[in-house]
């Protein structure tokens, strides 16, 4: 089946990226397109100027129509924000056949059981997502259609987020007169572009480190277990560096690129680095450990905070395939064996997987989310995807 051109967009915190991509029929994308720039009026994953933010899509958008020779009338969305949020609710429904026989119906049944959970009046569901069947006293049910009992019950995985905040994302990208075809959480995105069979299989945690936010998605058991965004990013980091050195934000930003490390090594305690001299001021030098230190603390701290969350949730020991580092972080020098440390476990960074066409510019960890939003909507195009409910949210609030 030909399938036209994806173009997939994330709004990040540091970087607005956009890709057009197509579908191989080897299951490979080819991306033929790329726009990407600074960005401006998004604070933690969600937007905070709208004209900034506005004039930075417009400008991605552009170049990728540029690059990729195409008019983008329609986008697919990666969204992220520390609003975003999850819990698992479970559904459970009587078999009604006199035989005990589960069918299609029953399944059906039991998912729209599990799916209807109160939220808060300003939450919106962004994804549900099966986790596992019960059937019965039996756990651990892949298929139960065709089985034998008296109770079918199944644990779903609800994402959710403030309408507003989501709302907000798709009024810019509107405001550009591109219309939004689709809707994904950013870390499900990394996690589709960067997994294979066997790593989810065994049991893995993605996590994307961005400017803004700290996205995360568990598997276990084969199934999404876990998933969520961190109001704490990179910009963080920098804000950390300006303040304990007393330096400009952008001075620090600089530092944190060229000499940072997640990792304190104690035989550089006497290094310096030079800081930047703003006209009028004399030449200023740092302790490359007080760096560092810094950068290990906020960075140890964000570890810490996913670590007692997972351990809090009986994760931990499921995570046998470790830890995947994805987003723009990945690349602050160690912060791979500092996710080791704390963790446990094996770490290693996530770049994404069956790509061809630009593929050196996108094979890169930051780009995991943005081709992974493009994988995504290849798989869910021209079927009801039963894990979507934005869409139908989208099509209800802009009258789509």
């Amino acid at each position: 089946m030909n399938l036209p051109p994806i173009v997939a967009l994330e709004i990040g915190t540091s970087r607005i990226r956009a890709i057009v991509g197509e579908a191989r029929e080897d299951g490979c994308i080819m991306v033929t397109g790329l726009g990407e720039c600074d960005s401006r009026g998004v604070r933690k994953g969600e937007i905070v100027d709208f004209d900034n933010a506005l004039a930075c899509v417009r400008t991605a958008l552009h170049m990728a129509e540029e690059s990729g020779r195409v008019i983008i009338n329609e986008v697919h969305l990666a969204m992220s924000g520390g609003h975003i949020k999850s819990l698992v609710n479970r559904g459970s429904v009587p078999i009604l056949d006199p035989d005990g026989e589960i069918t299609s119906e029953d399944i059906a049944h039991v998912m729209e059981t599990a799916r209807a959970v109160s939220l808060p009046q300003d939450r919106e569901i962004l994804h549900t997502i099966c986790q596992r069947f019960y059937v019965d006293d039996q756990q651990g049910v892949i298929n139960p259609e065709g089985m034998e009992g008296s109770k079918l019950a199944l644990d779903m995985l609800i994402l959710h987020g403030v309408r507003n905040r989501l709302r907000n994302m798709v009024r810019v990208v509107r405001s550009v007169q591109v219309d939004v075809a689709d809707v994904a959480f950013s870390g499900l995105c990394s996690a589709l572009a960067v997994l294979s069979p066997e790593d989810k299989e065994s049991g893995v945690a993605v996590i994307d480190l961005g400017g803004g936010t700290t996205d995360y998605v568990v598997y276990a058991h084969n199934a999404i277990a876990a998933a969520g965004s961190l109001a704490v990013g990179g910009d963080h980091i920098t804000s950390d560096i300006a303040r304990g050195l007393r330096i400009p934000p952008a001075e620090a930003e600089r530092i944190k690129l060229d000499s940072g490390s997640a990792i304190v090594d104690l035989t550089t305690r006497a290094q310096k680095i030079g800081l930047t001299s703003e006209m009028g001021t004399p030449d200023r030098s740092a302790k490359l450990s007080d760096l560092n230190t810094i950068i290990h603390l906020r960075m140890e701290e964000t570890f810490s905070l996913l670590k007692a969350q997972w351990m809090e949730d009986h994760l931990l020991h499921s995570i046998g395939g470790g830890i995947v580092l994805t987003g723009g972080g990945a690349f602050l020098k160690n912060v791979e064996r500092l996710a080791e440390k704390v963790f446990g476990l094996p770490c290693r960074l996530g770049h994404p997987r069956n790509v061809s066409g630009l593929a050196v510019a996108t094979e890169g960890p930051e780009f995991a989310a943005v081709v992974g939003m493009v994988r995504y909507g290849f798989k869910t195009a021209g079927k009801e995807a039963p894990s979507r409910s934005l869409t139908g949210w989208l099509s209800k609030l802009f009258g789509k």
